[in-house]
C-alpha cells in the first residue's frame, strides 16, 4: 500500500498518484486522518473521507484506507452510515483504519473531547462494536461508557465485509483490542525498530483471547526511499530525515526501508522474516509517482513469493 499526496498537495496531484497507483497494480492507497498538518496546524492539509470517497470513484482495483481514524472525531453511528456509502461507491474496497488518536490540539480546536489515553482506548473498543454491528445486523442498541447508539439501522450495507485495521504500538490495551476485533494490525513507523518485540506482544494477546494470531496481518507503516544509485539514496535519506523528524523518520538509516532497488527489496525480505505481510509506504519525493514506478517495476520482481 502507498501513502497518496495529501499535504500540501492539491486534488490534481492526489488524483493522479491515485490513478498512477492503481495501474501500476499496488494494492491500495492510503490517507492519514488529521485535520491538521501535524506539527503546524496551517499546514493545508485535505480531509481524509472526503479524498477517499473521491479516489474511489475514479479508481478501480485499489483498497482504500486511513491511518488512522480515531473515534472521537466522529458519532460512530453517522461514521458507519458514511462508510458503508464510500464502500458501495468504491465497490467494496474500504479498509476500516482505526486508532485512539494523539494530537490533542486539532481535537479541542474542533470542538471534539480528547479524554486520557485510557479512556480513548476503551473508547476505541466500543467504537469498533458499533461499526461492525451496524455494518452486519439489521439494528444495532449499544450502551457504553462513551458511545451510545439505539436502535440504529445502515442501509445499505457495505458491499463485503469491511477489514478492520487497527493502528498503535501499545503492548497491552491496544494489541488486546487488535487481537479481539482487528483483520489488520498496523505498527506506527516510530516503532518500526521493535516490529519483532510487537509481534511477539500481538501473539500474546492473542493467545489470551484464544484467536489464532495467523487470522491477523500485520502491516508496517513506513518511509521508503528508492534511487537508482547508493549515492543519490543516500542524499534522499540524510533530506528525509530533516524533512519526518522523529515521527516518520526516526531510525531510517538502521531500520528504514532505503536505497537502491536491490537493497529496499532486501530490507522489505528482513521486515517480512519478523512476520510482517504488508507494508504502508510513503514514497519519499515530490512527486511520488517517480519512486513509485520504480518500485512496481524494480522492486517487486526480486521479491519472493
Amino acid at each position: 500500500g502507498v501513502t497518496l499526496p495529501q499535504i500540501k498537495r492539491d486534488w490534481a496531484e492526489c488524483r493522479d498518484c491515485a490513478l498512477e497507483l492503481d495501474g501500476l497494480g499496488f494494492d491500495s492507497a492510503w490517507v492519514c486522518d488529521h485535520v491538521y498538518g501535524i506539527p503546524n496546524p496551517r499546514i493545508p492539509i485535505m480531509e481524509a473521507w472526503s479524498l477517499l470517497t473521491a479516489v474511489g470513484a475514479i479508481t478501480e482495483k485499489l483498497e482504500l484506507g486511513t491511518l488512522v481514524t480515531p473515534p472521537f472525531f466522529r458519532n460512530p453511528a453517522m461514521f458507519a452510515k458514511q462508510v458503508a456509502t464510500i464502500d458501495q461507491i468504491a465497490g467494496g474496497r474500504v479498509i476500516m483504519g482505526l486508532g485512539a488518536g494523539w494530537f490533542q490540539p486539532e481535537f479541542e480546536a474542533y470542538g471534539n473531547p480528547f479524554p486520557p489515553l485510557g479512556a480513548r482506548m476503551r473508547g476505541l473498543d466500543e467504537y469498533i462494536q458499533i461499526l461492525r454491528s451496524l455494518w452486519q445486523e439489521e439494528t444495532t442498541t449499544f450502551d457504553g461508557e462513551h458511545f451510545q447508539v439505539k436502535e440504529a439501522l445502515c442501509e445499505p450495507k457495505p458491499p463485503r465485509r469491511i477489514p478492520i485495521l487497527v493502528g498503535g504500538t501499545g503492548e497491552k490495551v491496544l494489541m488486546g483490542i487488535v487481537a479481539r476485533h482487528a483483520d489488520i494490525w498496523n505498527n506506527m513507523a516510530i516503532a518500526q525498530s521493535q516490529l519483532g518485540q510487537k509481534v511477539e506482544a500481538l501473539h500474546k494477546r492473542c493467545a489470551e483471547v484464544g484467536r489464532d494470531p495467523a487470522e491477523i496481518r500485520i502491516s508496517q507503516q513506513c518511509v521508503v526511499i528508492i534511487e537508482e544509485t547508493e549515492e543519490a539514496a543516500r542524499a534522499s535519506l540524510a533530506k528525509a530525515g530533516k524533512v519526518y523528524g522523529g515521527h516518520m523518520g526516526g531510525n531510517l538509516e538502521e531500520h528504514g526501508i532505503w536505497g537502491t532497488p536491490e537493497r529496499v527489496a532486501e530490507c522489505i525480505e528482513r521486515h517480512r522474516a519478523l512476520g510482517c505481510t504488508g507494508f504502508l509506504m510513503e514514497f519519499f519525493g515530490r512527486d511520488t509517482r517517480v519512486p513509485a514506478r520504480i518500485f512496481a517495476e524494480q522492486v517487486i520482481p526480486l521479491l519472493g513469493s
